[in-house]
Order: structure tokens, then C-alpha cells, then sequence
């Protein structure tokens, strides 16, 4: 296997296993933050929708990366670089999400977005999980019990 099909691989698996555990924890959040977690007062309501906002946003963080990763197996399929990564820009040309373009971007750019919306959704799930803690924690001040 080559070089760069070693690299697509591993990028595969993380792409996949950041998406799903993103996911899965925001699932999480969004099921159990209802009958646990208390707002009181005036902040109450916002908190709620910046609960919300900070929970979809690594869900949408999270289907994007299974997008990617799909579209990294499909490129992986190729028996070279260039044409993998022109395959990828097909599909995506196809779909509409990208004009068709005659050089493929390099595999370099694309794992550089790829981090990008890791540490996207990582801190946007690391908001969404601390503002549940605060809402928690003032249930259980307020006197609420869990």
C-alpha cells in the first residue's frame, strides 16, 4: 500500500471515529439535558437555545466529517493520488457542492479543512457539554433534584 493510501486510511478512521463519538456525546446531551438540567430566571430560555445551538452544530460537524470520510474511502479506491482526489471533486461536482475544476485541490489542503472541523466541533462541544454543567449544577442549587 502506498503512501498516500496509508494516509487516506488513517484519515478515514479518525474522520469516522470523531464523527460518530461527536455525534453520539451531542445526542447525548440534547436527550438527557431536558429532564436533568434546570433553568430558572430570566436566562433560563437563552441558555436553553445556546444549549441547542452548541449541540446541532458538532451534529452537523459530525455528518460532514462521515461525508468526508466517505469521500476519503472513495479517493483510497483509486490506484493514485491525482485520480483519487479527481474523484472526489467529481462526486462533489456532481452533487453540486463545488464547481468543477480541472486541478484537483492537494490532499494536503483537504486534510488541513479536515482539522479545521475537527477543532470546530471539538469546541463547539466542549461549550455545548460545560453550558449543561452550569444548567446542572443550577438545578441542584435551585434545590432541583436529578
Amino acid at each position: 500500500m502506498s503512501d498516500w493510501k496509508t494516509v487516506m486510511n488513517d484519515t478515514v478512521e479518525r474522520l469516522r471515529r470523531n464523527g460518530l463519538a461527536g455525534g453520539g456525546v451531542a445526542l447525548l446531551i440534547l436527550a438527557i439535558a431536558p429532564p436533568t438540567a434546570g433553568a430558572e430566571g430570566f436566562t433560563g430560555p437563552l441558555a436553553w437555545w445556546l444549549l441547542l445551538a452548541f449541540c446541532l452544530l458538532p451534529l452537523a460537524v459530525s455528518v460532514h466529517l462521515l461525508f468526508d470520510a466517505a469521500l476519503f474511502r472513495l479517493a483510497a479506491s483509486h490506484d493514485d493520488e491525482t485520480a483519487g482526489l479527481t474523484a472526489i471533486d467529481d462526486v462533489l461536482a456532481r452533487m453540486g457542492l463545488r464547481s468543477a475544476s480541472p486541478v484537483p485541490a492537494p490532499l494536503a489542503d483537504r486534510l488541513a479543512g479536515c482539522g479545521r472541523l475537527l477543532r470546530l466541533q471539538r469546541i463547539a462541544l466542549s461549550i455545548g457539554v460545560a453550558l449543561y454543567l452550569v444548567l446542572l449544577l443550577d438545578m441542584i442549587a435551585g434545590g432541583g433534584a436529578i
